[in-house]
């Protein structure tokens, strides 16, 4: 979705109604980033915007990129954001043949989940998230989400053997389903390391 550089585009202040929509948008999409969304958007931030290509809308705070969202679609967290608070965002790993893949911002197939460098969900996971059990859900230690995770939903790409993720997007199948099947897409259009959302964020 990124893959040209994109050129900065003037900055427009959020009226407060707005910002407060924003975070309850981000609270009821990401509960884990329940503990620390007063330092992501603190109560008395002018948090900003700003036009990006194919209908993409960058929400900025003192020029740190947070969020990106296309359209009416889901509030997307920026891979600065995801590196400062890795713990908020539900993951799945990608072996390391995939990364050169992911990286030139191909669509992430489902062999480079299921293959035995890659993680999705523990087996058994509970399918759905359990009203008033947001925020137990976890990764344990090998790397493994604690729940499926829906066709829709916003997910973070973590890599083999690296410690920081380097993508995210939008799961266009379930991770049950990627089990089953073991084939076809599973995350399209992702924002990924170097792409030129990444390097907006650098200036």
């Amino acid at each position: 979705m990124f893959k040209k550089e994109i050129n900065p585009a003037p900055k427009q202040k959020l009226k407060s109604s707005v910002q407060r929509s924003l975070r309850q948008a981000l609270l009821s999409t990401y509960p884990l980033m329940t503990p620390y969304i007063d330092e992501i958007l603190p109560k008395k931030s002018s948090l900003e915007s700003m036009k990006l290509p194919d209908r993409n809308t960058l929400y900025v705070l003192d020029n740190v990129p947070l969020f990106y969202q296309q359209d009416t679609g889901e509030v997307m967290p920026h891979l600065r954001l995801v590196h400062r608070y890795p713990q908020a965002f539900p993951t799945v790993r990608i072996d390391r043949g995939a990364i050169r893949f992911v990286l030139s911002g191909a669509t992430l197939m489902a062999p480079g989940l299921t293959s035995k460098g890659g993680r999705l969900p523990v087996e058994g996971a509970a399918p759905k998230l359990e009203e008033g059990k947001e925020l137990d859900q976890k990764v344990d230690e090998d790397g493994r989400w604690s729940r499926e995770l829906e066709k829709g939903e916003p997910v973070v790409i973590m890599a083999e053997g690296k410690e920081e993720a380097c993508a995210v997007g939008v799961l266009v199948a379930g991770t049950a389903e990627v089990k089953a099947k073991g084939k076809g897409p599973v995350v399209e259009d992702a924002h990924f390391l170097g792409d030129g959302l990444w390097n907006l964020g650098r200036e």
